[in-house]
């Protein structure tokens, strides 16, 4: 199983990231300590040349990071045959008590990831590179996420073993069974119903407001951090039983599969592109009073509202127009 072409592409993956990383937050910490722009000295040249290198490894290690999520549900929920018991990803994950932890990181460090790469491109289009000791700061914080995320994955995917017997998804995701998801399914659907679409409308009108006055980043921001978890609760909760058209299917990852349309991976990215561009607009306000970054903030806050604003309305759509055709009344 190791072989499996998704596996060893992750696995690989995995390790050189955690290397670039490695090597990047060990360069970094010269920079934190010796960065001074205002030097000529042979040491701050050095540093200079260095960073163009470590940005760009950085960059694309990041990328891979974001689509690493994806291919990772793809990889366990293709998987799921393969185990007794399995139905889909839940069961996969289910195999190993590293299988959840892994993709919890995985979602931790895709959102952290996209945040490192906006404040990469906002100091990289600066002359005088005027974030480069918080956007290291930042990726020396990012970095045991990503080696814990390494470790995790490796020892789940090392940890598969083809006889073991699991649990399905109607097992999982149930109320009888203890945990986070069970203490989800019993929450009064119509209280979780109103906070969601609240939720949902508050931060598109905030994002509205903010891309319009250039106000209110700091309440969108938020505001997108707290309807991303809000979603996550609202899609186990009721949404996903409108795709199942079951009022006890509550898995959040069946929707991956093909009997739906793959709807659950339009579903997610639109969720966590929505959260992690709203968040990006936060993360950009402090730095607006920077001389060589006000006039290139506000558009890029702009362009990252728009993009929030575009990926919450579309998982939006989603999810009201499958409400409507569903057969399932509530």
């Amino acid at each position: 199983m190791i072989f499996h072409p998704a596996i060893l592409a992750l696995l690989i993956g995995s390790l050189l990231i955690g290397f670039m990383l490695s090597y990047a937050a060990y360069h970094g910490l010269s920079i934190l300590r010796r960065w001074d722009l205002r030097s000529g000295s042979e040491v701050q040249l050095g540093l200079e040349r260095r960073t163009y290198l470590i940005s760009t490894l950085m960059a694309y290690s990041f990328g891979f990071q974001l689509l690493s999520l994806f291919l990772f549900i793809y990889t366990v929920d293709h998987l799921s045959p393969l185990f007794v018991g399995a139905m889909c990803a839940a069961g996969t994950l289910n195999v190993n008590p590293y299988g959840y932890p892994t993709f919890l990181l995985k979602v931790v460090n895709f959102i952290l990831g996209g945040l490192w790469l906006i404040l990469n491109y906002a100091d990289n289009r600066a002359y005088d590179y005027p974030l480069i000791k918080k956007k290291y700061g930042l990726l020396l914080s990012i970095t045991p996420f990503v080696i814990a995320e390494v470790i995790l994955q490796g020892k789940y995917f090392l940890g598969l073993k083809p006889d073991i017997i699991t649990s399905c998804c109607g097992t999982l995701f149930t109320s009888e069974v203890q945990g986070v998801a069970s203490k989800i399914i019993v929450l009064p659907r119509h209280p979780v119903e109103i906070v969601f679409y609240a939720s949902m409308v508050i931060t598109l009108i905030l994002g509205a407001f903010s891309y319009i006055r250039r106000k209110a980043g700091y309440l969108f921001s938020l505001s997108s951090l707290v309807t991303f978890l809000i979603s996550i609760v609202a899609l186990i909760s009721f949404l996903c039983l409108y795709f199942y058209e079951l009022p006890t299917h509550h898995c959040p990852f069946c929707i991956l599969q093909r009997e739906y349309y793959y709807a659950g991976y339009p579903i997610y990215f639109t969720l966590l592109g929505g959260a992690v561009s709203g968040m990006g607009v936060g993360l950009l306000m402090p730095f607006r009073g920077i001389k060589s970054l006000q006039e290139l903030l506000p558009p890029l806050q702009r362009n990252l509202t728009l993009a929030s604003i575009f990926a919450y309305g579309l998982f939006t759509i989603i999810v009201i127009c499958q409400r409507i055709i569903s057969n399932l009344k509530l």
